[in-house]
């Protein structure tokens, strides 16, 4: 390999291939990396001419300007072998491809790539994903960088280090990165689901599958009810069981709801016993009663433990952020006494028991009552969450404020 430069992935596609004795072998389809380090090394050539393809080894080329285009001297013998792992074809997997910008933390495509050329080799240092990338492949973009011009204006372009790219969409292909989707574990479920479904089906899958079971119930909560359904035919009924027994009941049994009834009893029979007879009993709910949006994960405590006892239950639980707004006093048969929030349990000395802390001044709702009354009780009681009864009088859930919230807005 000769000299120092950078170039784009687009000079050198149909750039002109010679031996060094200076006849032509065909022109260049395809440059192949080898992935397996922090920046690909380029490893071969496709070279291809009529019918005939070559893999040439690309540290042995020689590089050479001609007018407007790359060429390639390669010496005799310099037809290699390489392995399908940790090896990626630059234009079958990546142009055109989509690939997530970690630092802008949203999908874009891969319009060119840039190539760093060095006497110790060639490297794929960033990728282009502007318009600028798209049209230099198209050669126009010498004659929209002139118009534009005119106007005082320049083609917008965009590169990212590769270093910031994760989740290419390797999914039909025998790829495997050592670092793949690492840096994902950094988003937010919310970031994630906004990627997800901005992806086709296969790449859905493949991004999905690669997070762990915690994070892929996170996520499943935040996608949209067709991209939920779409996860869930794409992956086996064993692996769905296991992620929708990671998620909230209320939330599973709203996504059961939108799949068909033989794939729904299908997915709750691969369901351990109890995680499924809790979305099974959510789902007797119609949609209009209070029982179809409320939550079977709450905590409850006895009146007469203390405070520093409640705490260092707390602290073993490591309940989620949406179940601990408040703690319930239940009596011995299971029947709702009074709530009592976080903020009286963290001011309240550690001896005070709950019992004189509760507030039994909060009514609970029924689970037969009609949906639209949760909202009255919630602004009565400038509530985050409210208790849910059955018809005696046992606490079977809670209403939580951010799913009324979600029903309202899906009936906009």
């Amino acid at each position: 390999m000769n000299g120092k430069k950078a170039l784009y992935f687009s000079d050198l596609l149909g750039a002109r291939v010679f031996e060094e004795g200076g006849s032509s072998i065909g022109r260049v389809q395809d440059l192949v990396a080898d992935v397996g380090m922090m920046n690909p090394r380029i490893v071969a050539a496709i070279v291809g001419k009529g019918k005939r393809q070559r893999t040439i080894d690309f540290h042995s080329c020689r590089l050479s300007r001609m007018g407007r285009k790359e060429v390639l001297f390669v010496p005799e013998a310099a037809d290699i072998a390489i392995p399908m792992e940790n090896h990626l074809s630059l234009r079958r997997n990546l142009l055109d491809r989509q690939i997530v910008d970690v630092d802008g933390r949203k999908l874009v495509r891969v319009n060119d790539l840039v190539i760093d050329v060095a006497s110790r080799g060639a490297f794929l240092v960033a990728v282009d994903v502007g318009t600028e990338g798209l049209l230099r492949r198209l050669d126009v973009a010498g004659f929209f960088a002139a118009v534009l011009s005119l106007f005082g204006k320049g083609l917008p372009s965009k590169l990212i280090l590769w270093n910031e790219v994760e989740a290419v969409d390797f999914s039909r292909s025998q790829i495997k990165l050592s670092r793949a989707y690492s840096r994902l574990a950094t988003f937010h479920p919310s970031e994630l689901a906004d990627i997800l479904e901005d992806l086709d089906r296969n790449s859905q899958i493949a991004l999905f599958s690669s997070l762990d079971e915690e994070r892929q119930a996170d996520v499943m909560e935040e996608l949209e009810p067709e991209a939920q359904v779409g996860l869930l035919e794409g992956l086996s009924e064993e692996k769905a069981a296991d992620v929708l027994e990671k998620m909230p009941a209320d939330e599973v049994a709203d996504i059961l709801d939108e799949l068909k009834r033989e794939k729904a009893e299908r997915l709750l029979a691969e369901m351990e016993t109890t995680s499924s007879a809790e979305v099974r009993n959510l789902m007797l709910y119609p949609d209009t009663a209070v029982g179809s949006l409320m939550s079977t994960d709450y905590i409850f405590f006895n009146q007469s433990m203390t405070v520093g006892d409640a705490l260092l239950e707390l602290r073993k639980l490591k309940p989620e952020a949406e179940t601990i707004y408040y703690v319930y006093v239940l009596d011995g048969r299971g029947r709702y006494v009074a709530t009592v929030s976080l903020r009286d349990i963290v001011v309240s000395d550690l001896g005070t028991r709950l019992g004189e802390i509760m507030n039994s001044g909060v009514a609970p709702l029924k689970d037969r009552e009609d949906i639209y009354s949760i909202a009255d009780l919630l602004l009565k009681y400038k509530l985050h969450a409210v208790p849910v009864v059955n018809d005696e009088a046992r606490m079977v859930g809670t209403i939580v404020i951010e799913d009324v919230l979600g029903h309202v807005m899906k009936k906009r």
